[in-house]
């Protein structure tokens, strides 16, 4: 199967410095933190709790450098809680976002799913963005290529992949380009990132939708 490399760039989008890793990079790779008024640190994946926040980037090792060296009470400087689970936590708030914004991409039309279907898509190239569940038959997955210049994500698994459509479970499903596509994407990028996925068959490659 053809795998493109995956840009992280966007325009001039804001940039924020992690403080675990101190590196500069564009908003969308990272993950902002609020403190509540309990001084326990809160994930803010949509960036628009109020207070100060910093930023983590999107990625298992930087998130557990942070806890592990209480490098939130340094970013906030103040005394700053972290739940043993907050990585865990950013995980499900991360899936139910990618599952949330594929759900809308389909009630637009601009989403299928099943092998056929993808396979229609494909063949038509209207498809952009190939998802393919991470525990399906690699079989009938190395039979459907991404798009040419488009992106492919293979680390949901079936049940994932099916609260998006509203089944059971998914083995294949499709993006169109444009809408919401691009915010998948996105999110994407930073779940994989955080579940610390870094190459296989589970990587998410090719150029971002636009």
């Amino acid at each position: 199967m053809s795998r493109g490399g995956v840009s992280k760039t966007r325009g001039d989008e804001p940039e924020r410095r992690c403080i675990a890793t101190g590196d500069v990079q564009p908003r969308s790779g990272l993950i902002r933190f609020v403190l509540d008024s309990d001084g326990v640190v809160v994930p803010d994946l949509l960036g628009k709790l109020p207070g100060r926040g910093v930023y983590v980037a999107a990625d298992r090792a930087a998130l557990e450098m942070t806890v592990k060296k209480a490098l939130f009470s340094r970013g906030f400087k103040q005394p700053a809680k972290a739940v043993p689970e907050l990585i865990d936590q950013i995980d499900a708030m991360l899936i139910r976002r990618v599952t949330d914004l594929i759900s809308l991409v389909r009630k637009s039309g601009d989403a299928i799913a099943g092998y056929e279907k993808v396979k229609d898509w494909l063949m038509r190239e209207t498809a952009h963005v190939l998802i393919q569940a991470s525990d399906g038959s690699e079989r009938g997955k190395s039979k459907l290529s991404t798009p040419y210049k488009g992106v492919f994500i293979g680390f949901l698994t079936a049940d994932e992949l099916g609260m998006a459509f509203g089944r059971q479970t998914v083995i294949h499903a499709a993006l169109a380009s444009g809408g919401l596509t691009p915010r998948v994407v996105e999110e994407a990028q930073r779940l994989q990132g955080v579940r610390g996925i870094d190459g296989g068959t589970g990587r998410l490659k090719g150029k971002k939708a636009s």
